[in-house]
């Protein structure tokens, strides 16, 4: 019996704390779909012929068929839809932009709002993770060994859909914690670390190796990898080398990279009452930037204790590429938005004649200058022009500088023949990722920079099918 569409031009709203007590928490931000609310956004989807919203979804999952599923209440198998197509659906459910993405495409977006595919996709991920109980098979091996670096979402994707396909897969992770940027950039009340470690436990169920502490560069370079038995190599070792604007006060106490600042908070839990890990619980906090990380440190400052914290951001609001939905989260939260404001220096005190006094050195201001928008420049962006006579202090004790990041070049500097760009992105052939040497692939921020989750997968897709296919070709 076919069902009856839910017309209703906008999505059933997302559960969420309220800004005033989620400010000053660090518990997930929203609450998620019940089954019934589930059920209900569901029938929004029209089923179309063409099935424009798998087209917008970097790793293609089948996204009407397991719609379709959640409107019949057989979550589970909804479930298995997805996770044929995604490793890592209760993280993209949280963390994608599917407003620029899947959603972008769905056809009730045109005169309404667009089916809440990602909800749907955290909903089902959710309740697998809660009600399943079904142990998972085990993939009779198919004779190979393949390395993968980094176990961020690139990472991790190569390595789950390599183990689907028999490959015996070791990750190697510099830190001590599996996930890369889902645990050390994106904050818990985005993206509770509970979560990750599910979804690193199920690739471990299906026969990942995790090996932690392990510095590709240092501890062993990839031409060992190759030695040790390995017969192909994928580098998903992300983009952790922060950028800085090289203006007057960047060394000073109190100054940041939002890679810093978010790490100390999130992979070192700094924000907990008995941790070890030092970070500055400052009152008045500017953070530098307007993207998803900008926002993370910006709304991680607040729930630290800060009474002011302010994004400072060149451009306008229609210009800031941060998500919709963190930027209204951090509006409600009170973050306060300082847009056409670029920093020129940041203040310290400073006693030169007492080394010893605890405030040599620290901040305690930043000279920003107001800009308005000329014509558009390389990226079609309206480029950001001073005002003249426009400069100002802002009154802040702690700066965060969230201005991007790059490849961290230590596997280029270990590795013989390895190409990269002048950004030091490793250089890929866009349709397998495979790099200038024999056997070796790369994907997400390590080619590209920093960028999103999705697409980081979506490379990690990509390498291991054609790793299956250059060493498949071996048995041949």
């Amino acid at each position: 019996m076919p069902f009856k569409p839910n017309m209703n031009p906008k999505k059933n709203p997302m559960p969420s704390q309220d800004p005033k007590v989620r400010a000053h928490n660090f518990h997930e931000v929203t609450t998620g779909y019940t089954a019934d609310t589930a059920m209900d956004e569901a029938l929004r989807c029209l089923n179309c012929k063409n099935h424009p919203c798998v087209s917008g979804c970097p790793v293609k999952i089948h996204i009407p068929d397991f719609i379709e599923k959640v409107k019949e209440g057989e979550f589970e198998e909804a479930y298995k839809i997805i996770s044929k197509s995604s490793s890592l659906p209760a993280v993209c459910g949280r963390v994608c932009p599917q407003e620029t993405q899947c959603e972008s495409k769905c056809v009730r977006g045109i005169k309404g709002e667009p089916v809440g595919i990602g909800r749907l996709e955290r909903f089902v991920a959710d309740w697998h993770n809660e009600h399943n109980t079904e142990n998972i098979p085990e993939v009779p091996s198919n004779g190979h060994r393949v390395a993968v670096v980094g176990s961020g979402p690139s990472g991790l994707t190569c390595a789950g859909d390599l183990a689907k396909k028999g490959y015996k897969v070791t990750v190697f992770e510099a830190l001590h914690t599996a996930g890369g940027v889902l645990v050390y950039g994106i904050p818990e009340f985005r993206l509770p670390k509970k979560i990750v470690q599910k979804e690193v436990d199920t690739l471990k169920a299906i026969g990942v190796d995790i090996e932690t502490n392990m510095v590709v560069g240092k501890t062993v370079t990839v031409d060992e990898l190759f030695e040790m038995g390995y017969e192909a190599v994928f580098i998903g070792s992300g983009a952790g080398l922060p950028r800085f604007m090289g203006i007057p006060g960047e060394s000073l106490k109190g100054v940041y990279s939002a890679n810093e600042f978010l790490t100390r908070s999130n992979l070192m839990k700094a924000y907990l009452d008995d941790s070890d890990t030092p970070i500055m619980k400052a009152k008045r906090v500017a953070v530098i930037g307007g993207g998803n990380v900008a926002m993370d440190a910006a709304r991680t400052a607040l729930r630290l204790g800060a009474e002011h914290v302010y994004i400072v951001y060149r451009r306008s609001m229609e210009e800031l590429p941060a998500r919709k939905e963190e930027v209204e989260h951090a509006e409600e939260e009170g973050i306060e938005f300082k847009l056409l404001c670029n920093p020129k220096k940041i203040l310290g005190y400073e006693n030169p004649d007492d080394r010893r006094d605890p405030k040599n050195g620290t901040v305690i201001g930043m000279e920003c200058v107001e800009m308005e928008l000329g014509e558009p420049d390389a990226s079609g962006r309206r480029r950001p022009i001073e005002k003249a006579g426009s400069e100002f202090t802002l009154d802040v004790d702690c700066v965060v500088i969230s201005i991007g990041t790059s490849p961290n070049p230590l596997i280029k500097s270990t590795t013989k023949g390895l190409d990269v760009n002048g950004r030091g992105g490793i250089i890929v052939e866009e349709e397998t990722g495979h790099t200038s040497r024999d056997s070796v692939y790369a994907g997400g921020d390590a080619v590209t920079g920093a960028a999103t989750v999705i697409l980081a997968m979506g490379a990690g897709k990509i390498a291991a099918e054609a790793i299956d296919k250059e060493l498949s070709g071996k048995n041949s």
